[in-house]
């Protein structure tokens, strides 16, 4: 048999096998409970989640919470998961933030860093800007990445953060990164979650690839009506790079690989009407399912030709 035949036949095991450590992933109820934190998360009682506000310190509570019901450990150094800063507003000369960090650990001190902001715009002009999309979405799919690797011991020890001050100008991510609880060195990946729940075509992008090239061996999904597209990372893009544009740029700016998750803009994108009942909640639940996938590719050091190349020698 050529081995060109080989490759033909071996294609469909080697991606079926490369998501069997996450097919509990498509599961109803993992399903319910993802929608249930977006839609907690963006819900009018935390009043749009702004950084400094009430509503932010409901979002940081119904987090931490989460993170002790998966089984995340927090760190020593933090009190109960918070990693608290300053900075200086525009309106108010000093403003608090606070980031929740936890972990589980993992066969190595080697780590990847998953990241979602859980802050939002707040209350303008009286109307709540609940922030679904954006970034309730990214946060429920990090406590979905979570909870599966509390069940499921990782290779690489995970840190999971949820970043304040996103839209602040990156203030929360920047100040993990200089103030980080591990050595950056230590650091080998970040995988980035802002805006994975409203999409109509069923496009998810997978940006960083431009400046990382190697990282586009491990993505991708077999998720069913999910299109994994690379692009919007080419600096000659301008206002279409995105690279800069979400917490992801804090690690990019110490050279440290990315991949940022996210869709591109839509009409309720920073407007009030980016409610819960406006995200594709199957595009979503298929999102997460996907980027869940990749992520355990990059965790087991699974790049797709090394897939391949695994299963040719069975023959």
């Amino acid at each position: 048999m050529s081995l060109l035949m080989k490759l033909f036949l071996i294609l469909p095991l080697a991606l079926t096998l490369s998501c069997n450590a996450v097919k509990k992933s498509n599961q109803p109820a993992n399903a319910n409970q993802l929608l249930k934190d977006v839609k907690v998360l963006s819900s009018d009682a935390f009043e749009g989640r702004k950084t400094g506000t009430k509503g932010a310190e409901s979002a940081r509570n119904y987090i931490i919470k989460r993170f002790k019901e998966i089984g995340v450990i927090p760190f020593s150094k933090y009190s109960n998961f918070q990693q608290a800063f300053t900075f200086k507003g525009i309106d108010n000369p000093e403003i608090e933030g606070k980031n929740v960090v936890g972990y589980i650990k993992g066969n190595t001190d080697q780590v990847i860093v998953i990241t979602a902001h859980y802050d939002h715009l707040g209350v303008i002009n009286g109307r709540i800007f609940n922030g679904a999309d954006d970034n309730a979405s990214g946060v429920a799919g990090l406590l979905k990445i979570a909870a599966h690797y509390a069940r499921a011991k990782p290779n690489h020890t995970l840190i999971f953060v949820a970043f304040d001050a996103e839209e602040f100008g990156k203030k929360g991510s920047e100040y993990f990164v200089d103030n980080a609880p591990v050595k950056l060195s230590d650091i080998k990946l970040n995988i980035n979650l802002d805006m994975i729940s409203h999409n109509d075509k069923g496009e998810l992008y997978a940006s960083g690839t431009y400046k990382y090239p190697q990282l586009k061996n491990y993505i991708i999904s077999t998720i069913p009506d999910l299109k994994i597209l690379f692009g919007h990372d080419n600096p000659k893009l301008g206002i279409d790079d995105w690279t800069n544009m979400s917490d992801q740029a804090a690690f990019n700016a110490k050279n440290i690989p990315f991949i940022y998750f996210g869709v591109e803009d839509h009409p309720d994108y920073h407007r009030a009407s980016d409610k819960f009942e406006m995200i594709n909640q199957q595009f979503f639940i298929n999102a997460a399912n996907g980027i869940l996938e990749i992520t355990d590719n990059f965790d087991k050091d699974r790049p797709v030709e090394k897939t391949y190349r695994d299963q040719l020698q069975s023959f």
